[in-house]
């Protein structure tokens, strides 16, 4: 494991608490800026999408990425969320209400025996089922955030190979010539503290495959999950992995 030196990343986290983990498929070997912080567990808030969606699919509760949810008609800040969506649209929208739907349909029960399954975190889903990945008891940490990556893209979770095909369709942020980019923000409320942003994700490049995490945390309304992707990208792109 190496640890960068913080001088060469602190320049990205100005006015932050943060963390960056990345895994090098390759080469079998992280780096990480403040790896204490890598290995603290926070409230996964959107991230956790990732695998709402996983078990929303495994369950029969969605068919496939076109399901749609009708919208209620409750007006949101967020004028994306006001309209039906399906899970593509609502995982790149990050539509909340979408996911909590999700969440109901597949109960308590089925909720934690896929999240026991897989490991994640802490695996304490206590809190109401629609909300305890914004404000409940759930936790990780941006390392457990790499390996769940690792997993997925390795299609080593379980899960079927089609609903992990289809959540890694879905993750796509931008695919260009040279690379592909795939992830998910998140952003809440710490209850009390201060404000957590992420961005998790993996680079796929012609003959390698980058897992990284990271996080933010700070008292500043601007630690969302939109700042903790650009300063990921700024430092893959330090790092020679974005144009």
């Amino acid at each position: 494991m190496a640890t960068v030196q913080e001088n060469k990343l602190e320049k990205y986290f100005q006015g932050f608490s943060g963390a960056f983990v990345l895994y090098d498929q390759n080469k079998e070997s992280y780096i990480r800026y403040k790896p204490e912080q890598c290995a603290e567990r926070f409230l996964p808030a959107s991230t956790f999408k990732i695998l709402n969606s996983l078990i929303g699919l495994e369950t029969g509760v969605i068919p496939d990425e076109n399901y749609v949810i009708k919208w209620d008609g409750t007006h949101y800040e967020d004028s994306a969320w006001n309209q039906d969506h399906t899970l593509k649209t609502a995982f790149q929208n990050s539509v909340v209400w979408y996911y909590q739907e999700l969440a109901r349909r597949v109960g308590k029960d089925r909720m934690q025996q896929y999240v026991d399954a897989v490991g994640y975190g802490n695996k304490d889903i206590g809190g109401k089922i629609d909300s305890f990945w914004l404000d409940g008891a759930l936790r990780i940490s941006a390392d457990e955030q790499v390996e769940l990556l690792k997993r997925l893209y390795r299609d080593d979770l379980p899960f079927s190979q089609r609903s992990m095909k289809i959540v890694k369709e879905i993750m796509v942020v931008e695919n260009a010539d040279n690379y592909r980019l795939s992830g998910k923000t998140g952003s809440v409320w710490r209850v009390g503290t201060s404000r957590i942003g992420w961005f998790v994700g993996y680079v796929e490049e012609k003959d390698n495959v980058y897992f990284f995490a990271t996080n933010i945390e700070s008292s500043s309304p601007e630690a969302t999950g939109v700042k903790a992707k650009e300063i990921a990208q700024n430092i893959l792109q330090s790092l020679g992995l974005l144009p």
